[in-house]
């Protein structure tokens, strides 16, 4: 009997491990000035699985990143990293997550992430966002309902 127990625990503890290896790590870049214009983050949607990390760069001063208040999913815990700092979680929880940088939400610094297979849900569309801001997340939201 002891001997099936040490084999169920080595058995879970493989498969734990294999499961963290096989858990993916994104960057992400906070930028002043990128292909989508002024105050992005590089890519500004990101599609991971539940156990993947995103890494943020901020490749300029004066960036962080932070989540949206209304646009986190139910059961999930938000989050904020310090300016001009690295920042790097790993996403357990299935869902949409908004995101900003804090001190250039009003220059539509906003990103979008999915976490495994999840429905964009409406209330995210009635969540206020500053002027340019706006037309950002709207892209974002329209193309996050159109990928399967």
């Amino acid at each position: 009997m002891n001997s099936l127990k040490t084999f169920s625990a080595a058995a879970l503890f493989s498969c734990l491990a294999m499961s963290a290896a096989l858990a993916e790590t994104f960057e992400v870049k906070m930028l002043n000035q990128g292909e989508k214009g002024s105050m992005v983050f590089e890519p500004d949607f990101v599609a991971l699985k539940p156990g993947d990390t995103v890494r943020f760069i901020p490749t300029h001063k004066s960036h962080n990143v932070a989540t949206i208040e209304g646009m986190v999913p139910q059961g999930a815990t938000g989050f904020k990293s310090k300016i001009n700092e690295a920042f790097e979680i790993a996403l357990d929880h299935p869902g949409f997550y908004g995101i900003k940088c804090s001190p250039h939400y009003g220059m539509g610094m906003v990103m979008l992430i999915k976490v495994g297979d999840a429905q964009l849900p409406d209330s995210y569309k009635a969540v206020e966002h500053p002027a340019r801001a706006k037309p950002r997340f709207d892209a974002l939201l329209a193309a996050a309902e159109a990928k399967p």
